[in-house]
């Protein structure tokens, strides 16, 4: 029997998964329905927020995230250069501006030294918020964010798509759980099928803040308003009785079509129940590539994790000196897929897109080229073994001259 070939993540959809989906689609609805709710209060209760809002994909969820805030021409947003492309897009949806900030070159993230070296460099913007980035799953240090933030005025938006089962520095030598806004306004994530859990393609974000949580309720789905205490127009919505008439809602405000099916809440429901044991296993097999890594060094290491967290790991990435092994990382991506491996690159910078050169000009930022010029990820999922992981390393070491 042939080699299975591992990929750098995959989807884990069991029985129970396939069952609470056929349910939702032989029930009576397939858009928006009770499923959505029910998700909404299962998901803020997992992580330990007031609320929670489903959409459609980790981008809505971002741009919710703006949305909220009311984020618009004028205002610039800090994001790291080491991200998808949909945190700083979030931002250019809004008609907002995005400042790029350097990260570690060991581990990608944003530091509080980059993020106040980004304000430094942009001193006459009007900075309204900033997105770190969770990168792999690994949390950036939030309490100095945090603190930083504060002291500007500057509103934390948790770019949390890799971190969902996680736990971030909260102060006081406390951890607090990824997504309960402990030391942010809003947090978000994916429900991609590389993600921990999935709901086949869909977002979060997760909030402790009223307001905020019922303006992106209503930016969901077209801008739409169906509570009687909010109308502008009352003398259309109600009748002689001041009763809401039944077919009536106001649209005060241009927003999307984020909304979520409900058949898609039904395969995240069932996800979401077994996050704990996903989150288990990741850090198992994360712990066996700790301990199985160390005798590459230094030419290929981990990305180091931020001391004293407790993360869940989406991506397990790796930096590695193509010059010292004397091939290409074209060349080992290709090595490894001949050996049944597959892997990607998280992410390019940002900054270097066409898009945003054009619109910025071009920059450097020595922290994010360098981690971008070295790293790989390797496979990384809940139904690995822990000889895959074993084979995963051996590949690695082949590599090595």
């Amino acid at each position: 029997m042939s080699t299975p070939f591992l990929p750098y993540g995959r989807q884990d959809i069991d029985a129970g998964d396939l069952a609470a989906v056929a349910a939702a689609l032989q029930s009576d609805y397939l858009t928006t329905g009770p499923l959505v709710g029910a998700f909404e209060t299962a998901f803020a209760e997992t992580v330990g927020a007031r609320h929670a809002v489903i959409s459609n994909s980790g981008t809505a969820a971002l741009h919710l995230a703006c949305i909220a805030l009311d984020l618009g021409p004028g205002d610039s947003v800090v994001v790291p250069a080491i991200t998808f492309l949909a945190t700083a897009n979030a931002a250019r949806f809004c008609g907002a501006e995005v400042v790029f900030a350097d990260v570690d070159p060991e581990t990608g993230r944003l530091t509080a030294e980059t993020f106040q070296a980004a304000l430094d460099r942009h001193p006459n913007a009007a900075v309204r918020a900033v997105l770190p980035v969770h990168l792999n799953g690994h949390c950036v240090d939030m309490p100095a964010i945090r603190a930083i933030a504060e002291s500007r005025g500057i509103a934390v938006i948790e770019d949390a798509c890799h971190a969902v089962g996680g736990r971030h520095q909260a102060g006081n030598n406390s951890l607090a759980p990824v997504g309960s806004c402990a030391l942010s306004e809003l947090a978000c994530f994916s429900l991609h099928p590389v993600k921990t859990i999935t709901s086949g393609e869909g977002g979060v974000t997760t909030t402790n803040n009223e307001a905020a949580y019922k303006r992106m309720l209503s930016f969901r789905t077209h801008g739409m308003v169906r509570d009687p205490a909010e109308f502008l127009q009352p003398d259309l919505g109600l009748d002689a009785e001041g009763a809401a008439n039944p077919w009536y809602y106001e649209m005060q405000a241009l927003g999307y079509n984020y909304r979520i099916t409900d058949f898609a809440c039904a395969l995240g429901l069932s996800q979401l129940k077994r996050l704990d044991g996903y989150a288990k296993r990741r850090k198992e097999l994360a712990a066996r590539y700790d301990r199985l890594l160390p005798p590459l060094a230094p030419v290929i290491r981990p990305v180091p994790p931020a001391p004293g967290d407790d993360p869940v790991l989406h991506l397990y990435a790796v930096l590695i000196d193509f010059a010292a092994i004397g091939r290409s990382r074209a060349q080992v991506m290709k090595d490894l897929k001949a050996a049944g491996i597959g892997s990607m690159v998280h992410y390019i910078p940002v900054n270097r897109q066409p898009y945003y050169r054009q619109r910025y000009g071009a920059s450097r930022l020595p922290g994010a080229d360098a981690y971008y010029e070295r790293v790989l990820s390797i496979p990384l999922y809940p139904t690995m073994q822990d000889g895959d992981v074993d084979r995963v390393v051996g590949a690695l070491q082949a590599l090595i001259p």
